[in-house]
């Protein structure tokens, strides 16, 4: 058996859109607490700085409390944002198993406004996959929020 076979099966969710609107609205709308909390769900702790820990609340399952753990990995304004993303609980199998991810937003200024792409990385299959299937859609819709949001503010 070579190393491939042994090391577990790891998928992304990405996601692309170009806004017509500056990386620094967009910017706004992504680190901004009261803006998060519209587009997905209100952080508890969220400030855009590396090192900072806050956490996220969703419904709850088996052996899991929904807290969704976060660490801000990087942070280059109007450029890049990334968080780790760790929840679920080890003996639970579908929602609530286990996930240790990161998501990461990066806004390139192209003609005409901002390339948002977002990176959902680190979902083991085949454990994670009632996330991955989940959170692929649902990361569509966000992006889909963000855009509303940022219309707002653009």
């Amino acid at each position: 058996m070579n190393d491939a076979a042994l090391k577990p099966r790891t998928q992304d969710i990405v996601v692309e859109e170009v806004f017509p609107h500056a990386p620094e609205t967009i910017w706004k709308v992504l680190t901004t607490g009261e803006l998060i909390g519209r587009w997905l769900m209100a952080p508890t702790g969220f400030e855009p700085r590396e090192g900072k820990h806050f956490t996220f609340q969703t419904t709850p399952a088996g052996e899991w409390d929904g807290a969704i753990h976060c660490q801000v990995l990087e942070v280059r304004p109007n450029e890049r944002l990334a968080f780790a993303w760790k929840g679920g609980h080890e003996v639970n199998t579908g929602y609530g198993s286990r996930l240790d991810t990161v998501v990461s937003w990066t806004l390139s200024r192209v003609e005409g406004g901002t390339r948002l792409r977002l990176v959902h990385s680190g979902f083991v299959l085949p454990k994670n996959d009632s996330a991955f299937k989940t959170m692929s859609e649902g990361w569509k819709k966000v992006v889909q929020n963000i855009g509303a949001i940022v219309g707002e503010k653009g």
